[in-house]
């Protein structure tokens, strides 16, 4: 376990392409659908009428994650466009398939072959002869994986339901903001995403335990990215003694050491997360106030007992 930032702890698994169902297994369930191929003459342009039957050349199409590695067996989806942009300003797709390796019916002329892999992909320019040999088109993506989770404290583990990832491009853009990617990540998800550094937000709950982290992703690895929240889960009541029943009807307002409202609810025991720091409870019930200062210490989930006196 190497720490990569002061919130980061990143645990790194490479597969290596060293076999096909090797590297392919490293990214993905197996299951691999049914391929979709239709024939591209009745779109693409001809050269002379009535060309299309007879001009039509079959081209096959496979990608790979790195230069060196397997054609991929599945996850694939295949786009074919016509280069001329259509009057609404976009290349018209002329045809999809999905799976693993492909082949297409083209009439000779030019195209763009884009293939994705998740959120990994490349885009790349075709142009059909009219005779003459025709290889295999081979795309590269230099796409990995990338498999988040996170722990609260040293090694107390968040439930699922309480943990989000948004994942974001790592370069800001032209308007200085970063360009999201993917959002709402469950923990333990395979995201297939181009090799690059991406910038993480990882949210604990709904206030304000929120991590930022940058972790990179390499061309024909899966990376594994524990993170390390400093926060706890707690529970508030409101009792007439320690360890007392809950009283109902109350509304919860949770103030920073800084005298920030951080969180409001109502209710007997209401649950919520808060970054590690110091914390004041304010609890209302009918026409009285009361409340307690509390410290939250990462990974230790506890109750705030407030006291009637």
């Amino acid at each position: 376990m190497n720490r990569l930032s002061p919130s980061l702890l990143a645990l790194l698994a490479i597969a290596h392409a060293s076999g096909p169902a090797q590297a392919q297994e490293a990214f993905g369930d197996g299951a691999q659908p049914k391929i979709n191929m239709p024939g591209l003459s009745q779109y693409a342009p001809a050269d002379a009428a009535g060309a299309g039957a007879v001009n039509g050349r079959t081209v096959r199409v496979e990608a790979a994650l790195t230069e060196a590695g397997a054609p991929l067996k599945y996850g694939l989806t295949w786009r074919i466009f016509h280069p001329i942009p259509g009057p609404d300003g976009k290349l018209p797709l002329l045809a999809s398939a999905e799976g693993g390796s492909a082949q297409f019916e083209f009439e000779p002329g030019d195209y763009f072959i884009h293939v994705a892999f998740g959120r990994a992909g490349v885009t790349k320019k075709l142009t059909v002869p009219r005779d003459g040999p025709l290889e295999t088109q081979r795309m590269v993506l230099e796409a990995g994986g990338l498999v988040l989770n996170a722990v609260s404290g040293i090694d107390a583990r968040i439930p699922v339901s309480q943990l989000r990832f948004n994942i974001y491009k790592a370069d800001e853009s032209i308007d200085g903001e970063q360009q999201l990617v993917v959002e709402d990540v469950k923990p333990d998800t395979i995201v297939r995403l181009n090799a690059g550094t991406y910038h993480i937000v990882s949210e604990y709950g709904a206030v304000n335990a929120v991590i930022r982290s940058d972790i990179r992703v390499e061309a024909g690895k899966l990376t594994e990215a524990i993170i390390q929240h400093r926060a706890a889960q707690l529970t508030l009541k409101l009792v007439a003694e320690e360890g007392g029943e809950a009283i109902a009807d109350t509304a919860w307002s949770i103030l920073t050491s800084g005298g920030d409202v951080v969180s409001e609810s109502v209710g007997a025991f209401p649950t919520i997360v808060l970054a590690e720091g110091e914390y004041t409870a304010i609890a209302r019930n009918k026409t009285k106030v009361f409340q307690r200062e509390f410290t939250v210490v990462a990974g230790q989930n506890s109750d705030v007992e407030v006291l009637l006196n």
